[in-house]
């Protein structure tokens, strides 16, 4: 067989692992090295965890006669910076992934031991293989993201969302690929998604009638109500507010810790960003001219005469209406639904969870967390952006060349 025909599997490779002490000038010193044995390079590999690296390097066979000054030279510069090596020969690259592969992201706080373990575990009894891990943050919470191989991605989320929550972690199964890094719209809820508050809850407070309009919520978002009836229902009791409560509940608004981040960060990378809402365009208008959203679309609340009449105005933003309004926003922002990205919170958003590319439950009811693709229960909203592959260097390096 000529050497055109033989099997890049068949090829003699030598794989050099160095390990120890992280200093400047070990990766060049290694290759520097090698290269006075005209080997070719075939897959490198480094990792640095507490000041301690371990570098692998994949390389040809070197010329016949020479692989035994190779090792011996290797071993001698290892030792010279203080390091360890060790060769071992094999043929031909890494094998092939098996088909179906996925990233799943662990989010911990703390992420022991005993979680990893059984995550790890879990992907092993589903058929799949961890061909690399990789961590996206240390805080606000610890994050992630395993690479696996092997396993559809289904079946995979199935199983490890089952033992998320008896593990007191979060894990989003998401399929490998493109699209994980071209979406390119964000659409989120806004009451207790953006912001922390329910918006009729404080135009309640301000009527006298704030427990009674939450009983509504509460059972409206565990999916016990009609949306558009419980909406009438919450709105007349706030008739006769005079309209000048607008301001102050917009004074009121909570924004949920890290929404800033989350919407600044994506901003940067190129993303659009945009709210629906079941709550009131009053407030949502108000919040896409404080953060800088490209689309917000919610009920209205009718006023006349500096009052507030107890209805809305327009179509209701109900369940269906968030999933045509993401498709909307997608339309007018040019991106397909397969690169859009939900996050919301409550049953009224399931539709427009399961039409995007991407369904983050956020915080949410647990019919919401079971149909979602991904789910976080940490009161951090850009952890989002770890879903994303965003990893917190990333943003606190785009803040520190903005404010420069």
């Amino acid at each position: 067989m000529s050497a055109s025909q033989t099997s890049s599997s068949d090829v003699p490779t030598l794989l050099v692992k160095i390990f120890g002490k992280d200093r400047p000038g070990i990766t060049a010193g290694l290759f520097d090295t090698l290269a006075a044995y005209s080997v070719d390079v075939v897959d490198i590999e480094q990792v640095v965890t507490r000041g301690r690296m371990v570098l692998c390097a994949l390389v040809t066979e070197p010329p016949p006669g020479l692989e035994g000054d190779l090792r011996a030279t290797v071993h001698s510069w290892a030792e010279s910076m203080k390091m360890q090596a060790e060769i071992i020969s094999g043929l031909g690259d890494n094998r092939p992934r098996g088909l179906g592969r996925s990233l799943v992201t662990v989010l911990g706080h703390p992420l022991t031991a005993e979680a990893t373990a059984a995550i790890a575990a879990r992907i092993t009894k589903t058929g799949g293989n961890i061909d690399r891990i990789f961590r996206l943050a240390k805080y606000p919470v610890t994050a992630v993201e395993f690479a696996v191989s092997g396993v559809e991605t289904e079946p995979l989320r199935t199983a490890l969302v089952t033992d998320a929550a008896r593990l007191g972690i979060d894990v989003a199964v998401v399929g490998a690929g493109l699209y994980r890094r071209a979406q390119r719209l964000v659409v989120m809820d806004v009451d207790s998604t953006l912001i922390q508050d329910e918006v009729i809850e404080l135009f309640a407070a301000h009527a006298g009638c704030e427990d009674k309009v939450a009983e509504v919520t509460a059972a409206a978002m565990r999916g016990e109500l009609d949306f558009e009836q419980s909406l009438h229902a919450r709105v007349a009791l706030l008739e006769g507010l005079d309209a000048s409560v607008v301001d102050k509940v917009r004074s009121e608004v909570r924004l949920t810790p890290g929404a800033r981040t989350l919407i600044r960060t994506l901003k940067r990378l190129g993303y659009q960003v945009g709210v629906v809402s079941g709550g009131f365009t009053q407030v949502t208008d108000d919040l896409k001219e404080r953060l800088g959203l490209d689309f917000a679309h919610a009920n209205t609340l009718e006023i006349v005469d500096g009052r507030l009449t107890g209805k809305v105005t327009g179509e209701i933003v109900d369940r269906a209406g968030k999933a045509r309004l993401l498709r909307r926003f997608a339309a007018e922002a040019g991106v397909p639904l397969s690169q859009t990205v939900a996050i919301g919170d409550g049953a009224n958003d399931l539709d427009m969870l399961n039409a995007a590319g991407l369904g983050v439950a956020f915080n949410a009811k647990p019919v919401v967390r079971e149909a979602a693709h991904a789910a976080v229960n940490f009161p951090f909203l850009d952890t989002v952006l770890y879903l994303l592959g965003i990893t917190r260097e990333e943003v606190e390096a785009a803040d520190i060349l903005d404010i420069v």
